[in-house]
């Protein structure tokens, strides 16, 4: 098999970078308790027949999609990170249990504006409505 040139391989570590990112995303706002058909969904984009079709095992693409995944979910998490070390309104707690300072008496949220999801599921805790 030929080696993959530059392109590829910043390709195939894009869209793994990206895959990352939404896994990332799609476990930290889910409403429910983890099931199996979760860790099915995850595995399959993970490793499943479509990303090896498209990346073959012990190739540079895959190694390439594998550091993309990497990159991916854990930028995730250093960019949240980033933003709850920067914002006055938060601390650290807000990942524990969504914790978070109330709104002061001169700010509003305006009407129409979307709950905010709790994080991986929390219920009830200190999150400001």
């Amino acid at each position: 098999m030929n080696d993959a040139n530059v392109i590829q391989l910043l390709g195939a570590g894009g869209f793994g970078a990206i895959i990352g990112w939404y896994i990332y995303y799609v476990n930290r706002y889910r409403k429910g308790d983890i099931q199996l058909g979760d860790l099915v969904t995850v595995v399959g984009a993970l490793g499943g027949a479509s990303v090896l079709a498209l990346f073959p095992a012990k190739t540079d693409l895959f190694g390439a999609y594998g550091i993309g995944l990497f990159l991916g979910f854990f930028g995730y998490l250093i960019t949240l990170a980033g933003m709850v070390a920067r914002s006055r309104n938060f601390t650290v707690d807000w990942f524990l249990d969504g914790r978070r300072k109330a709104p002061a008496p001169d700010e509003v949220i305006p009407a129409g504006t979307a709950e905010t999801v709790h994080p991986m599921g929390v219920t009830g805790g200190g999150a400001v409505k």
